[in-house]
């Protein structure tokens, strides 16, 4: 593979590494480690953190992390998104006494921000201990990992992890003597599959799993189906919540900050420019319409007619993808399928294209066919590459085809304040459980919970509700406490 940079030009090795997990490959081909080529945002040390040993002030040092002086700097973060995260720091007061999680020994593989970082430091409030690590080589905050591991948390991430440094940390969580985790919250479900694969005797200790992404549920279905899934499961993904305001606000306003990232990366204007949105879930929604907003011409694929109507009815137009290849300016996928973009769509785009992913999963885009000797790799910046075809052509591919909100954006605090609240309620849902109420299968939050975690949030808003006459209640057939919605709602 040959690269640019704005560096000296240096030979880097193509190692054709793949880690199998399940349902989807990780696929993570270039070895680099030339400064102006990586994805690491931390130019004054390159040493892996592998090879350091650090401690914090208390002198403990059971975590691997970037930078344990980024501590502070971390800290004002997360004291940041605390003020933006309402519902978590109610259930943290309003359930400290009683510590729901007490002996609780959580191992966690989500994405490692600040916002995360609050939810992590609820868990230990009601009483739960935590190991943690990454689900995304990209997407952790070393500032906020830092602070974690100055906390006291056994934390194993930092941004710019190789694929082995990926499965390495996720190791490093599980396999510690003297400590074994009976919960796990997970996303994107490398973490469960690396437990089944090589410590398939703890889920004999192991309570519950509680699963965020729609790759995780994904691949706890097919457990479920193929009949392997020994410990219940709590589909977060699925709640109302999740769908109604995670997937739909998160994604509808992480595309502004990302368009700031593409205008000062290439100087694009999104007004009048034809984009292909790949897949109209709540995610593909969000993202078409802060693209409309815009003034962007967008264009929609679907496999789902009642997804592909809505589409229709929202003012979209229903293409399939190689109808417009061609002439979009824009390429953005968001169905948490493999090879929804592949070599041959990449070939016809025209020059200066930019490609993207808002899925969880890295497989919707196939990158791996773009690692070729007669293509070339140019590093613009941090995440940003122009793919160059012996012609000239180039196309603009962003975090390598990987997450993109969360790789080279942010995303509105608020939000993940609901989707970590109903994480948390879900780990004490599974935890104290009677035995027998949740057995070897998929479950989706009780509405009752859906709800509260919306209660929780309305305040911020000096929001009031309307309250339920007895004979209203009656009349609907409704406790007037709710839940006001059947299971069966989305």
């Amino acid at each position: 593979v040959r690269v640019r940079t704005n560096q000296p030009q240096v030979e880097l090795q193509n190692t054709d590494k793949q880690v199998s997990s399940g349902t989807h490959t990780h696929t993570h081909q270039l070895d680099v480690s030339v400064g102006a080529a990586s994805y690491t945002d931390s130019s004054d040390d390159e040493t892996s953190p592998r090879d350091k040993q650090q401690k914090n002030s208390k002198g403990n040092g059971d975590f691997c992390i970037k930078n344990i002086k980024q501590a502070d700097f971390g800290r004002r973060e997360i004291e940041i998104a605390e003020q933006e995260m309402p519902a978590l720091m109610a259930l943290r007061k309003r359930a400290q006494g009683e510590k729901p999680l007490a002996g609780a020994k959580v191992v966690g593989c989500t994405h490692i921000t600040a916002q995360t970082a609050v939810l992590m430091e609820t868990l230990s409030a009601l009483g739960a201990q935590c190991r943690w690590a990454a689900c995304n080589i990209y997407s952790t905050q070393n500032e906020v990992a830092a602070a974690l591991a100055e906390g006291g948390f056994s934390v194993f991430a930092w941004k710019g992890e190789s694929e082995d440094d990926f499965w390495w940390c996720i190791d490093r969580c599980v396999n510690v003597e003297g400590w074994q985790p009976n919960m796990i919250l997970d996303d994107g479900g490398d973490l469960t599959h690396w437990i089944y694969k090589k410590y398939p005797n703890m889920f004999k200790k192991i309570k519950g799993i509680v699963e965020e992404s729609v790759t995780g549920v994904h691949r706890l279905y097919q457990l479920s189906k193929a009949g392997k899934l020994c410990v219940p499961a709590m589909n977060v993904n699925d709640s109302v919540t999740k769908q109604k305001f995670d997937n739909l606000y998160c994604c509808r306003e992480a595309i502004t900050p990302t368009s700031f990232l593409l205008k000062r990366t290439t100087d694009v204007m999104f007004g009048g420019k034809q984009v292909v949105v790949c897949g109209y879930g709540e995610v593909g929604k969000g993202c078409c319409a802060a693209l409309k907003a815009m003034g962007s011409i967008v264009y929609v694929t679907e496999i789902d007619p009642i997804c592909a109507l809505q589409a229709c009815m929202d003012g979209f137009r229903l293409v399939k993808l190689n109808e417009v290849i061609r002439q979009v300016d824009i390429v953005i996928t968001c169905t948490g399928n493999k090879n929804v973009v592949v070599r041959e769509n990449l070939d016809r785009m025209k020059n200066g294209c930019i490609v993207c992913n808002m899925g969880h999963s890295n497989t919707e885009i196939d990158v791996a066919s773009l690692r070729t000797p007669e293509l070339t790799w140019e590093r613009v910046r941090s995440q940003v590459d122009h793919v160059i075809w012996p012609d000239g052509k180039r196309i603009v591919l962003l975090a390598e085809g990987r997450l993109l909100n969360l790789s080279c954006s942010t995303v509105p605090t608020f939000v993940l304040s609901i989707t970590a609240t109903t994480q948390a309620l879900a780990l004490i849902e599974l935890y104290n459980a009677p035995e027998g109420r949740y057995k070897q299968d998929v479950y989706l939050l009780p509405k009752k919970m859906d709800e509260y975690v919306a209660s929780l949030h309305l305040p911020t808003f000096d929001a009031h509700l309307t309250e339920l006459t007895d004979e209203q209640a009656k009349y609907l057939g409704l406790n007037k406490n709710g839940p006001f919605k059947p299971n069966y709602y989305r």
